[in-house]
């Protein structure tokens, strides 16, 4: 149950007007941030066509960084896609997350800097995601690794182009992840009175994600109205959800896009995959980026834990 005061707070931030700009340079706040912790990271780039995509490693120990790049290194890798809605945020944004991970996780997390809408809308982003992992998984990047210590996670939005990349990795057949890791992910392509999912209903207003803002990201995020209907951006909207990594998914109660992620679960079992769900109670969309101290942060690191040491057939 929320106090009187952490409502009016709640309120007051969850805006649902989406002014581009604006919204970016909100987001960039984060760079300010004066609670940012000691780390080793490697700015570094991959190719989409002429492209140039930034990538930032980040290493988990000194000794990481040194033997990262070696061949035959012992590090697994997290390929990661951050959040913002397709609209905003930033690898540099994502910093204190980012570098979090890999001390938490003991693995290097590569977070992959793609171009945002509207200036680059669907499906520009996913693409620059999808060559990164597509370098990542065959060796063609500065990390030497084997596929099988690769896994692709994102959040939010991140975790929709998580899911994408999965998804074409699988129709396209130039490479196949193993395991997939998506945090509080969007992953459908309604969020209006019509939707079907009661945690848009119940979410919708007054949690930070808001239900319109999710639709005002749609809309900047889709070359088109007919691409809702795509699986590469509505990973829901597939029919065959056959030979996919095997998922963790993380979702937070308080959020509008909670019962997406728990169905696209379901329906990935009911396709012969593994995977789990795990609901994080009392959390909001997007406490990864709230603060890595928090409980719902530290909860979610074990579970990852557990679920990246797990043996799973064919991983």
């Amino acid at each position: 149950m929320k106090s009187k005061t952490m409502r009016a707070i709640l309120h007051a931030l969850s805006y649902s007007n989406m002014e581009v700009e604006s919204a970016r340079r909100l987001a960039d706040l984060k760079r300010l941030d004066p609670m940012r912790i000691f780390y080793k990271k490697l700015d570094t780039k991959i190719y989409n066509g002429d492209h140039e995509i930034p990538v930032r490693l980040y290493f988990p120990t000194e000794r990481a960084m040194k033997k990262g790049t070696e061949e035959g290194h012992p590090y697994s890798v997290l390929l990661f896609f951050h959040g913002g809605g397709w609209v905003t945020e930033s690898v540099e944004n994502y910093d204190r997350v980012c570098s979090r991970m890999a001390q938490s996780t003991g693995r290097i997390v590569a977070s992959v800097e793609y171009r945002l809408a509207p200036e680059y809308p669907f499906p520009t982003g996913l693409m620059d995601c999808y060559e990164a992992a597509k370098a990542l998984y065959t060796n063609r990047f500065l990390l030497n690794t084997e596929p099988e210590k690769i896994v692709i996670i994102g959040d939010s939005a991140g975790g929709n182009l998580a899911a994408a990349v999965s998804l074409m990795a699988r129709d396209r057949g130039e490479f196949l992840p193993c395991k997939q890791i998506l945090i509080y992910p969007a992953l459908n392509n309604c969020y209006t009175e019509q939707s079907v999912y009661p945690s848009v209903k119940e979410n919708g207003e007054g949690y930070l994600l808001t239900a319109a803002k999710m639709e005002n990201y749609l809309t900047l995020y889709q070359s088109k109205p007919e691409d809702r209907d795509d699986p590469y951006f509505s990973p829901l909207q597939e029919k065959n959800l056959e030979n996919l990594p095997a998922t963790l998914i993380l979702t937070a109660e308080f959020d509008p896009l909670r019962d997406e992620g728990e169905v696209y679960a379901k329906k990935l079992k009911e396709a012969g995959n593994y995977a789990e769900v795990h609901r994080i109670p009392g959390a909001l969309h997007g406490f990864f980026a709230l603060g890595i101290r928090l409980f719902h942060v530290q909860e979610s690191f074990g579970i990852m834990n557990e679920f990246l040491e797990r043996e799973i057939e064919n991983c």
